[in-house]
């Protein structure tokens, strides 16, 4: 039995299973199980590995990433030509890319690639098409736009939210604020900080069962945790990912429905064909999504350069990490440096070492030893 075949039969006795107290460790191995074999999907065994594949696997260039994700002929490729100027073959028809292309562009001083996958159909985390390979690659994004036709914007959304999820890509949310602590006795302990009401003790006793994990100290913190959030925690390769909801083609419907999209959460209405609302809204979306931080240099004596700005992702912001971008030999002459801004303690500036976080547009002077 393939392991597509054994995931469907999974999935159909969990749907016939009614959900009670009888039955919560039974629903609580069964979705274990589904992980697993959802996990042989992402990563495949065998001398073909996992990866991308021949057209997929590209060369990483910018500070940051952003993939295309959607259906066939949605529009994906016009708005990436439109941004960035590489061509990526249009047309009327489906699946005109067939590999993926990657472009550039340049927004707020920061250098980002774009990278345009094919259209995935539905059943892709099944290993229909090529949604294996365009979700590979999707996972290494730091920010998916998931491009859709205004016309039918809630059916496609759920289909590739969940294609997206079965590959274990986790779009606009946190990692579950659970611990799992493997010890050599002494059973299975649950310490819960917060009140449950979605998950229970049978269940997640069910998962570790399945896992093998019979001593170990399991913690949670969040009040609304579910057993599909401490499998994640379990699998451990979850990647969670800021998405973009692209409504595109807002040229063929009117003013009105234009208005109802704004509901669907974090969604931009555009145009491609009639480059509307991108430069003025989507672009600006996409900047705060990527969450990156820009600093400026100040030499010594002199006025700050606002023309290039050194962009740093925010999770990697230090004074460290901002000699590190500029030359790796920096560090070794550094006496301190000067900072101005958001992150400096008085108006004045501040003198810090290499461990100051630095903010978004900081003014920063580096001193030799």
């Amino acid at each position: 039995m393939t392991t597509v075949q054994k995931i469907k039969d999974i999935e159909e006795e969990m749907a016939k299973t009614q959900k009670n107290k009888a039955t919560e460790y039974h629903l609580g191995q069964l979705k274990a199980k589904l992980a697993k074999l959802r996990r042989e999907l992402i990563t495949p065994s065998g001398s073909g590995g996992g990866g991308p594949g021949i057209g997929f696997d590209v060369a990483r260039t910018g500070v940051a990433s952003v993939g295309f994700i959607g259906f066939p002929s949605v529009g994906k490729s016009t708005l990436m030509s439109g941004l960035t100027g590489t061509v990526s073959e249009a047309a009327s028809y489906e699946f005109t890319t067939l590999t993926t292309v990657p472009g550039t562009m340049t927004y707020n001083g920061a250098r980002l690639q774009i990278l345009d996958l094919p259209g995935i159909i539905q059943g892709a985390k099944d290993g229909k098409g090529r949604g294996k390979q365009v979700i590979a690659v999707a996972r290494t994004c730091n920010l998916i736009f998931i491009v859709l036709d205004v016309l039918k914007p809630l059916v496609d959304l759920k289909i590739l939210t969940d294609e997206l999820e079965g590959f274990g890509i986790r779009l606009n949310k946190q990692p579950p604020r659970i611990t799992v602590k493997k010890k050599e006795t002494g059973g299975i302990q649950i310490i819960n900080t917060v009140p449950l009401t979605k998950i229970d003790a049978g269940e997640i006793k069910a998962v570790l069962q399945e896992y093998r994990m019979t001593s170990c100290t399991v913690t949670i913190h969040e009040p609304d945790a579910t057993v599909e959030d401490f499998i994640d925690v379990v699998e451990g390769n979850r990647v969670y990912v800021p998405a973009v909801v692209v409504l595109n083609k807002i040229d063929a419907i009117s003013i009105e429905e234009i208005d109802l999209l704004y509901k669907i959460p974090n969604s931009v209405p555009i145009s491609s064909k009639l480059w509307l609302n991108i430069d003025d809204e989507l672009k600006e979306v996409m900047w705060k999504k990527l969450d990156l931080v820009r600093v400026y240099t100040k030499p010594k004596g002199k006025q700050p350069d606002y023309t290039q700005p050194v962009v740093l992702r925010r999770s990697k912001c230090t004074v460290s990490a901002f000699c590190d971008s500029i030359h790796k030999d920096i560090k070794r002459d550094f006496k301190n440096a000067m900072v101005y801004g958001t992150s400096a303690k008085h108006s004045r500036g501040q003198k810090v070492g290499l461990d100051h976080v630095l903010e978004d547009e900081d003014i920063i002077t580096l001193f030799k030893k």
